[in-house]
């Protein structure tokens, strides 16, 4: 029997699965049962009872591997929420690298092996090798990098490692119950809940948030900060400037802001961008309050920090901002006051000074005035200003044609390879060029009204109107003798300064005079950054004064923007101007008395009779020789606003 079995086992190892089947279909069944019973009793014989018991497992044999690098994701882990509680960018930097190295299958001896690996430099490369020898130090020389989660496992055939289950005795009784061990998943760790996002002191996000803060806690607050307005109210409360960069690195105190919008603790809305607290943000300040309020009371303010061995920079001309007395009390409430202002209202602190010799006059000419039109025309404009030596920038000016800025003159700065930018003040003149043919063009259209209103609303005390009567107005669409009134009545009754010129290169000369004549006025005088809102109330530039405020060009420029989002009271201005007979002035006064079209109307319902309601405007004054709107225009306005059909 056993001579026919081994004979048939022979032909079954060379002859595989075919002969297998051949050989049964020629064995009687009988036979092939006997053939199998005595290959496999001696098998079952060697199965220990406890086996055979035990039920069958389906699926993965082998345990799932832990993390080959327990260590490095630790301490990538560490660093990373390290740079997100402090707002820095590098966050990033740890993150991509973290997940490039939870995906790498094999341990890594040191950070220099992980070179290899995507989102890993020679800095991140060297600071793991820094903490690993802190760590060995601690730990001993001989300690393992899986020593936080079982890196060993995958490091089989190592010296030290436990053996693996693969080579385990299976005479042995309780090897099943080894195995079965094995294959239980591992504990599952729980998960740590996400930490709260808290900037540290004096820091770009705890800056913006409190001075956020301060203005929304203001009687006066508009629910918003203009990003200058930002800058200027959270300066005080930070340790690094919000517009300049420290040598070597680019980036900013402002940068701050943008993890401020994607932790949604500060809202972004508008063009020119408008910043506000989200509920979230304001819970975050008033914890950040209280807590700085507790540090006060128990004596421990926080200080403003420098880096070792290093001065606290200022840039050229700007003189020490020092930080009030720390804000969380009863002074929390808005700088409020201005240049003229008195009666213990404190005069808020400039964003920058230049001084005497610190700065140019530059002559910003709009980009408008170089291209289109008949290239070479346009293009004899610069060439006059060129020869005349007249300095100037072309940039996009989003109202007049030019105007003058005073530039801060910057030096180079050490570890940086550009300069850094210059800051500019707007002087107090604008200038909107027209020729004959174009005066003409913007009447028809209804841009002249709305060019003047704008230059009025720019916050530059000294319009210009430059009229160039070059050429023939004879094929104009309009007669001579109205063009003549309109320049006429834009400087009487508007009150602009009109300068008539014959052509481009007279127009020229008069820009170079203006621009030697403000270098004269200017260059020795102090001048003092303000914002648009403390600019409304300064008085022009006195000859005898030695310094003046002006508005920085940022804000003038954005402050000018042509689509920007507009307010009710705006809106209602240009609604009123839109009606014949309605000026900008008769506007200005209705908007005195009725700021909203809900409060005209509310006054209309308030009227008893219709004879009392066309006369509700009549008395209002306006203009500078303070004249009364009158009855017609006022039954015009009233019919607009209270009839239900249409207009007689």
């Amino acid at each position: 029997m056993r001579a026919a079995v081994r004979g048939i086992m022979g032909d079954v190892v060379l002859g595989g699965k075919k002969t297998l089947a051949r050989l049964i279909s020629q064995r009687s069944v009988l036979q092939f049962q006997c053939i199998m019973g005595a290959l496999l009793l001696p098998r079952l014989q060697q199965v220990a009872p406890a086996e055979m018991a035990a039920p069958r497992r389906l699926g993965r044999k082998k345990p799932v591997p832990a993390c080959p690098n327990p260590l490095f994701v630790q301490w990538l882990t560490e660093w990373m929420d390290e740079a997100a509680e402090k707002g820095k960018k590098s966050q990033f930097v740890y993150q991509r690298a973290l997940g490039s190295l939870r995906r790498y299958p094999l341990p890594l001896r040191s950070g220099r092996e992980a070179a290899i690996l995507q989102h890993f430099g020679d800095w991140l490369c060297r600071r793991l090798d820094e903490r690993l020898e802190r760590h060995r130090a601690e730990q001993g020389a001989d300690a393992p990098l899986g020593a936080m989660g079982g890196a060993s496992s995958l490091m089989g055939g190592q010296e030290g490692d436990p053996p693996s289950t693969e080579h385990r005795s299976t005479n042995n009784p309780s090897a099943s119950q080894t195995l079965l061990g094995d294959l239980e998943p591992p504990p599952m760790r729980k998960p740590r809940p996400p930490r709260r996002y808290i900037p540290a002191p004096r820091s770009g996000g705890y800056a913006v948030l409190l001075a956020l803060y301060k203005d929304s806690t203001s009687p006066h607050s508009r629910g918003f900060l203009m990003k200058s307005e930002l800058q200027r109210a959270a300066q005080p409360l930070c340790d690094k400037s919000f517009t300049l960069g420290d040598p070597g690195n680019r980036y900013t105190a402002w940068a701050s802001v943008g993890t401020l919008i994607r932790k949604e603790l500060v809202l972004k809305t508008h063009v020119p961008a408008r910043y506000s607290l989200t509920p979230q943000g304001l819970a975050l300040a008033q914890r950040l309050v209280a807590a700085e309020q507790a540090l006060i009371s128990e004596g421990r303010a926080p200080e403003s920090k420098t880096p070792q061995g290093a001065e606290p920079t200022h840039p050229a001309g700007e003189e020490k901002l020092q930080p009030e007395p720390q804000l969380l009390d009863g002074t929390l409430g808005p700088q409020e006051g201005t240049a003229g202002g008195s009666g213990g209202q404190r005069t808020p602190d400039p964003e920058f000074v230049l001084r005497p010799g610190q700065f140019d006059i530059i002559l910003c000419v709009d980009f408008i005035e170089t291209m289109g039109g008949p290239a070479a025309r346009k293009q004899d404009l610069l060439a006059e200003l060129c020869r005349n030596a007249v300095p100037f920038d072309v940039r996009k000016l989003h109202v007049g044609d030019f105007v003058w800025v005073a530039r801060e003159r910057v030096q180079p700065r050490p570890g940086q390879l550009h300069l850094p930018p210059a800051r500019e003040l707007a002087l107090d003149y604008v200038v909107e060029r027209k020729r004959m043919a174009d005066l003409c063009g913007s009447i028809i259209d209804g841009r002249f009204r709305e060019q003047k209103f704008r230059l009025h609303r720019c916050g530059l005390c000294h319009p210009i109107y430059l009229l160039e009567e070059s050429g023939s107005t004879q094929h104009l669409s309009l007669p001579e003798s109205t063009l003549q009134q309109a320049a006429t009545s834009t400087q009487v009754v508007d009150g602009f300064f009109v300068k008539r010129t014959r052509d481009l290169r007279e127009s020229a000369a008069y820009l170079t005079i203006m621009t030697r004549h403000l270098n004269s006025l200017y260059g020795n005088k102090t001048l003092v950054s303000c914002t648009k809102e403390e600019s409304q109330g300064r008085c022009p530039l006195q000859p005898n004064s030695d310094s003046c405020t002006l508005m920085t060009f940022q804000e003038f420029n954005e402050g000018a923007v042509k689509n920007k989002a507009q307010t009710v009271r705006e809106v209602f201005a240009r609604q009123l101007m839109q009606i014949s007979g309605v000026s900008g002035e008769k506007a200005a006064a209705i908007l005195e008395r009725y700021s909203t079209p809900a409060s005209l109307l509310a006054a209309y319902s308030a009227c008893p009779d219709l004879e009392s309601r066309d006369k509700l405007l009549s008395a209002i004054k306006c203009g500078k020789l303070q004249r009364n709107l009158g009855p017609a225009l006022s039954r015009t306005l009233s019919q607009l606003y209270c009839s239900s059909g249409p207009l007689s």
